[in-house]
This record gives structure tokens, sequence and C-alpha cells, in this order.
């Protein structure tokens, strides 16, 4: 019985690991979703500036000119790499829920297991 035990410990803890990681990737996704807003919010703003507006870019303290081409291709590569970061991360997200669902019927059955074993344990004595 003591090896069931051993085996529902390892398996109770894989399965903390796995709730540790879908936590860490859905806050990561919660970020990039707040990213994406914001770098929408700023190719908007884009889209309404005339020809000849200046645009300045914060580069540490520091207000520094920037072409306006070049922003708007700047803006609009960061929104594609954080879609494409974000499609990675809910495959991610998919996969961990998978596994936390499949981890937690093992972790069921060898509790149930136990139980049946400690039962005929104290049915025999």
């Amino acid at each position: 019985m003591s090896g069931l035990n051993k085996k529902l410990e390892q398996e109770v803890s894989a399965f903390q690991d796995l709730q540790r990681d879908y936590s860490k990737a859905v806050s990561s996704l919660q970020q990039l979703e707040s990213q994406l807003k914001e770098n929408d919010l700023v190719k908007k703003e884009f889209d309404l500036l005339d020809q000849d507006a200046v645009i300045y870019k914060l580069i540490g303290p520091v207000l520094v000119k920037q072409d306006q081409g070049e922003a708007n291709v700047n803006v609009s590569k960061r929104i594609e790499f954080i879609r494409n970061e974000m499609e990675r991360l809910e495959k991610q997200v998919k996969d961990l829920s998978e596994k936390q669902e499949a981890k937690k019927l093992e972790v069921v059955k060898l509790q149930t297991a136990i139980q049946q074993a400690q039962q005929a344990q104290e049915a025999s004595a």
C-alpha cells in the first residue's frame, strides 16, 4: 500500500506542477492581450494623424523624433508578433488544460485504489 501512497504523492506533485505552468501561461496570455489592445489603440491613433504630423518615440527618458512610416511599420510588426505569441500561448494553455484533466483522473483513480485497499485491509482484520 505504501507503493500506492508514494505513487499518489508523485502524481499530486506532477499535477501541482501542471497547475503552476498553466497559471503562468494564462498570466502571460493576459499580459499579451493587454499589450495588443494598447498597440491597436496606437495604430488607430496613427491612422487619424495627418501625413505631416510629427511622431516622437520615448527611449528611456528622452523623446526622439521618428518617421511616421517607420512608426507605423514598427507598430504593425509588434501587433503581428503579439498575435503570433498569443496563438502559441493559447495552444499551450489548451495542452496544459488537457494534461491537468488527465493527471486529475490519475490522482482520483489512485485515491480510489488506496481507499479500496484500506477497506479490504479493515475487512480482513
